[in-house]
């Protein structure tokens, strides 16, 4: 197995993941408006946890969903309630533009980044989950996930005097910054994928001061747990799988 060790010992199976589908994902929760964004629900009624997921650039691909439900309906021991924010207002990145390989990807990329900076959208969080509170009474302690763009946005949040969150989770994160480390305060862990610098992911490794699981799964590409999965290669979707067992595993201890 490809991947660098992990730290804090979390990394066990956990919980009943069901069958990973490959195309056609047919969705387990609903879109409802919360706090002025479109947001999709998953997860049980009595849920007393919540999970925040902040999508990557592409918004809401049937991967990223499918994830969502995953986290929401895996563990019975701990049952999370879980939403994504549709941040973007139905104008998402074009999943055409990645890789960025020619001067015109990379100019719409950067126009797109131009627009909704991760700080902007971080700044934001403590509201929404204010909203969220008020439509689930029943959601006492909150948890956050990121993927690539997200994974900056979470991290910001997560590092804000502001804090909302319990823990937070980067996968695949963009714009790795080992000194955002320093300002977080909560069990965090971090899934790289083999197209992040690995020495920014072990220095930010090296710099968390809280319970932590970092982890770089070589190879796999930027992307690989949400909206540039290719789950008919079963390389990609067994690492899927595994990253979202070892999500669930760390919540589960730190959530």
């Amino acid at each position: 197995m490809s991947t660098m060790p992990a730290t804090g010992g979390h990394s066990k199976p956990c919980c009943n993941v069901p069958p990973i589908v490959t195309k056609g994902y047919k969705p387990k929760g609903a879109y409802e408006e919360i706090g002025g964004y479109k947001t999709y629900v998953t997860g049980p009624s009595d849920a007393t946890r919540a999970i925040v997921v902040i999508y990557d650039i592409f918004g809401y691909f049937e991967q990223t969903v499918q994830g969502a439900d995953i986290l929401a309906h895996s563990d019975s021991e701990h049952k999370y309630k879980v939403l994504i924010p549709d941040w973007f207002k139905g104008n998402p990145a074009a999943i055409e533009w990645y890789p960025p390989d020619t001067s015109e990807k990379k100019e719409k990329l950067g126009a797109f980044f131009g627009k909704f900076p991760p700080p902007a959208t971080a700044a934001k969080l403590p509201t929404y989950v204010q909203a969220v509170k008020q439509q689930f009474a029943s959601l006492t302690k909150f948890g956050i996930v990121g993927y690539c763009w997200g994974g900056k946005v979470a991290t910001l949040a997560t590092k804000a005097d502001n804090n909302v969150f319990g823990a937070i989770a980067s996968v695949h994160p963009a714009m790795v910054d080992p000194a955002d480390a320093k300002g977080i305060n909560v069990p965090m862990a971090l899934l790289a994928s083999g197209d992040e610098p690995a020495e920014d992911v072990k220095k930010f490794e090296d710099t968390l001061k809280v319970p932590k699981h970092v982890e770089i799964f070589k190879d796999q590409i930027h992307g690989w747990m949400a909206a540039r999965s290719d789950l008919s290669n079963d390389r990609v979707k067994e690492e899927y799988e595994r990253g979202y067992k070892t999500l669930l595993s760390f919540f589960g201890q730190h959530l």
